[in-house]
């Protein structure tokens, strides 16, 4: 049973390596948890965590290219290519000339897109506060911290 395994492996048992396996499994158990819940809620609107992320990014960055949106948001080529197909297909993004270069394509958030974003940010609002509403608002802020500073690339050997 994962549960059992993970509860002895952050004890200490299964040798020295143990503590970081443990570690690791509880920050991907977490993950799942955080993203199954995510996409649960955002399932009635027609999308999931991914195609949130490009419905957040658009109005940050304005009408952008596929390409900055891969590089912004991290989300390899082929996968980035699916999702902004599926999102047109719902209506809720366009693809239009950008002005600058008429070879290439801007990705716009549509009026569909806009609402759909407004209720996205409610259900994550629900869930934040069902996944994280037992914590502090300094101890999110400390979570976020130490996530952030694992999350960075390795700096380079002084």
């Amino acid at each position: 049973m994962l549960d059992d395994l993970l509860e002895r492996l952050l004890s200490g048992e299964g040798g020295p390596a143990a503590g970081q396996v443990g570690l690791g499994m509880l920050l991907a158990e977490a993950h799942n948890r955080s993203r199954d819940r995510m996409n649960e809620a955002l399932g009635p609107l027609g999308i999931n965590v991914r195609g949130f992320a490009v419905l957040l990014a658009l109005p940050l960055y304005g009408p952008v290219s596929q390409r900055d949106l891969i590089a912004r948001i991290g989300i390899d080529k082929s996968t980035m290519f699916r999702l902004i197909d599926e999102l047109e297909e719902g209506g809720l993004v366009s693809r239009e000339r950008a002005p600058r270069d008429r070879r290439a394509y801007s990705i716009v958030l549509t009026p569909r897109g806009e609402e759909t974003l407004a209720g996205a940010r409610r259900a994550a609002e629900e869930v934040d506060e069902h996944l994280f509403g037992r914590l502090t608002g300094p101890e999110r802020r400390r979570l976020t911290g130490l996530l952030r500073r694992l999350a960075e690339p390795d700096s380079p050997a002084s």
